[in-house]
């Protein structure tokens, strides 16, 4: 741990907190249909689009029709990506002529853009054809994170909302996500992104001579390992810098290349590595001065924003602290070694980025529901691995994904404010609101869900030795790791991954494609009717027994009441993976 890391995560977290407020503001104004700066622009577009569509966009909707609406979408742009996937071979803007995905690895992946998840069972450079990239997962970038700010700002109407049945209109919310939010930005990052030498080109891959040859050896059907020499490199190109502005802005993760933010092509200065992380966190920390400024209490705002921030520092407190360490059984080993561990853990990491940025991102990606990786997390020490996958165990709030995090968080806003009503023994109320059994039901039953499906598909994963562990090239608490880090990201949207487990199979395509969806779609039921239930209150007066929402009290609280229901849930299978692993770690032993 150094100072220079130190200033930078410092720089970082303070850029977050400047532009959370302006960020904020203009979301509020977006959505809430006031002036802004665009309108001259985008206001015939949005006529045009919902004059084509019918769209009436006077009309509102209950939160059953919301969430309908939001299926349908949902379902009709997810067969547009597996159709692209399974006959990309007969279509153009395919230079390496690229054959069609194949049937279970196309669900995965259509799936996996539609919920924001991105989680990628394939080597893009070599699966999926430019066009397939840009018209089938770059555009569902956008689409899904449109969905997924659509959806929290549902949730803080009916909050704001008072004795009304309607939550607004999807196709409005999700059209104006688009063009006010996403579009503009994403437009202005792929520019500053291709400045700083992001690739942006549609030409086939170039072959080059490598200066030295390499010997590759090769395992052949009949069992005999051959050994060829290798002289020519194919590098790898394309629309990089479009796809890599909304694939950071609308937390999506998923990498054009399969290094993803790692190469250097994605990702090539420090100076791109910082904008790329700031991006993953602009909309969701301004989510939270939204979430203040339309249910008319900023300060509450502020305290949600406050939890997320704590949650945040101990999580990237712990992760920089444990890769800085580095691994206790290579010291030792050889001088050349010893001198590499002695400044910390980097493997899995590049150099142009070194251990405190690596570990910013990782806790950054995965605080979000993102997924980009600048270094590879099954590299990262049992504690450096345990935060980016309690991260994504905690639900993802901690920031969260676009929209996604923002209406995890209230979830638990109610559960706490439950909680705190339970403590002095009076009705809970939440800015007003009586909160009441179907309100605590629904909250419990999203929450439920989310461990249900990892901790579920897990046990059946690791009890099949045919197709679950088949796959593993690590065994121990370290395979379990892998293994629950999967379902996890999946579940949680993320897509982020520990390497050495091979998911391009019909199980793990099938089982983890199910993930996506239940955690997606299923999650939004439960949440939704909340909203909807909480619009239609009363509001009653605050008196001296109403429990404050914008105090450190209630920071604290909700802080502790995230902590402990994640801790309550996983820490058992959490026990058996990375603290085991970091316990033999400690004792000078390694799982064989």
């Amino acid at each position: 741990m150094t100072s220079y890391g130190w200033i930078q995560i410092f720089l970082f977290f303070l850029a977050v907190l400047a532009l959370a407020r302006p960020m904020g503001t203009y979301l509020t104004r977006v959505f809430e249909r006031r002036v802004t700066f665009l309108d001259r622009l985008l206001n015939p577009i949005e006529r045009v689009l919902y004059r084509v569509t019918g769209v009436n966009p006077a009309e509102e909707m209950r939160w059953s029709e919301y969430l309908l609406s939001m299926l349908v979408f949902s379902a009709a742009t997810a067969l547009l990506t597996y159709v692209l996937e399974r006959m990309q071979a007969f279509l153009p803007w395919n230079p390496q002529k690229l054959a069609g995905v194949a049937p279970d690895l196309a669900w995965n992946t259509a799936i996996s853009f539609t919920t924001n998840t991105n989680w990628q069972s394939y080597v893009p450079e070599s699966t999926m054809s430019y066009l397939t990239q840009m018209l089938g997962l770059a555009t569902h970038n956008f689409w899904s994170a449109a969905v997924g700010l659509a959806l929290a700002i549902a949730f803080i109407r009916g909050i704001a909302r008072r004795e009304m049945q309607t939550l607004g209109n999807f196709w409005v919310d999700m059209t104006r996500g688009i063009l006010w939010v996403l579009l503009p930005i994403s437009a202005i990052f792929a520019i500053v992104l291709v400045s700083q030498g992001v690739v942006q080109n549609l030409r086939p891959y170039d072959s080059v001579k490598l200066v030295e040859a390499q010997k590759v050896s090769t395992t052949g059907a009949d069992g005999k390992t051959t050994t060829s020499d290798v002289t020519t490199q194919t590098i790898a190109q394309g629309p990089i810098a479009s796809q890599e502005a909304i694939k950071m802005l609308g937390t999506n993760g998923g990498g054009f290349l399969n290094a993803n933010s790692a190469h250097p092509f994605e990702n090539p200065t420090p100076f791109t590595n910082f904008l790329q992380m700031l991006s993953i966190f602009l909309i969701p920390a301004g989510l939270t001065v939204t979430l203040g400024q339309m249910v008319g209490s900023p300060k509450h705002g502020w305290a949600v924003f406050a939890a997320m921030s704590v949650l945040f520092a101990v999580g990237l407190i712990t992760c920089y602290a444990a890769e800085a360490h580095g691994n206790p059984l290579l010291r030792g080993v050889d001088q050349q070694v010893s001198a590499t561990q002695a400044g910390g853990n980097m493997e899995g990491k590049e150099v142009r980025f070194g251990i405190a940025d690596s570990a910013l991102f990782a806790t950054v990606t995965t605080d979000a529901s993102c997924g980009a990786v600048n270094s590879m997390h099954d590299s990262f020490t049992p504690l450096g691995g345990l935060v980016p996958l309690v991260n994504i165990l905690l639900g993802e709030i901690i920031f969260g994904g676009v929209g996604a995090g923002m209406y995890g968080m209230l979830i638990f806003v109610v559960l706490a404010v439950f909680i705190a009503g339970l403590m002095v023994g009076r009705t809970p109320e939440y800015l007003g609101k009586k909160i009441e059994a179907y309100d605590v039901q629904m909250a419990m039953l999203y929450l439920l869900i989310f461990p249900l499906v990892i901790l579920g598909f897990a046990a059946v994963t690791v009890l099949a030795p045919s197709f679950g562990l088949s796959s593993l090239t690590n065994h121990g608490p370290h395979g379990l790791s892998e293994i629950l880090y999967a379902y996890a990201s999946t579940t949680g949207n993320n897509g982020s991954a520990f390497a050495g487990l091979n998911a391009n199979t019909h199980w793990y395509n099938t089982t983890l494609g199910l993930a996506m969806f239940i955690g997606r779609f299923l999650m939004l039921i439960p949440m939704l009717a909340l909203a909807g239930n909480l619009a239609a209150k009363k509001t009653v007066p605050a008196t001296s027994g109403t429990f404050p929402v914008t105090t450190p009290l209630f920071t604290t609280l909700l802080t502790g009441v995230i902590v402990i229901v994640g801790a309550l849930t996983f820490f058992p299978v959490l026990a058996l993976g990375p603290v085991l692993e970091h316990l033999l770690m400690a004792a000078g032993q390694s799982f064989k």
